[in-house]
């Protein structure tokens, strides 16, 4: 089966929004640090919603949701494609995963702040 690219507008985005959502349930079913961060996520939505948080505390919120996960997906796509090339372990490899699980690391701290930043005042 060959495959065709779709032209039309419309149709054209309705497939590539399909292909989306099959990569992020993909991600969410199959790869273990999605799913923690995920559950996380979700666990900071009852909370935002417990915490009656503000309207820019919850864009911050989602932004920083949004963040780790995107960072996650892109990190978990260049293992994948590193593994695929090279399946054996290899210096310069291992080098661009550390610096992809980097990026990652860079956007959980930065959502970690956000997250204090928002909860720690509702404790005190």
């Amino acid at each position: 089966m060959e495959f065709q690219k779709d032209n039309t507008f419309f149709t054209g985005r309705l497939k590539s929004m399909n292909f989306a959502l099959k990569g992020a349930l993909k991600l969410i079913t199959t790869e273990h640090s999605v799913m923690v961060q995920f559950s996380l996520a979700i666990l900071l939505i009852f909370a935002g919603f417990y915490f009656e948080i503000t309207a820019s505390e919850w864009m911050f919120q989602t932004l920083a949701i949004g963040l780790v996960l995107a960072v996650e997906s892109l990190n978990t796509a260049v293992e994948k494609i590193a593994d695929f090339i090279h399946p054996d372990y290899h210096e310069k490899i291992g080098f661009i995963k550390d610096i992809a699980a980097g990026g990652v690391f860079f956007a959980a701290m930065a959502a970690i702040a956000i997250g204090l930043m928002i909860y720690v005042p509702k404790f005190l």
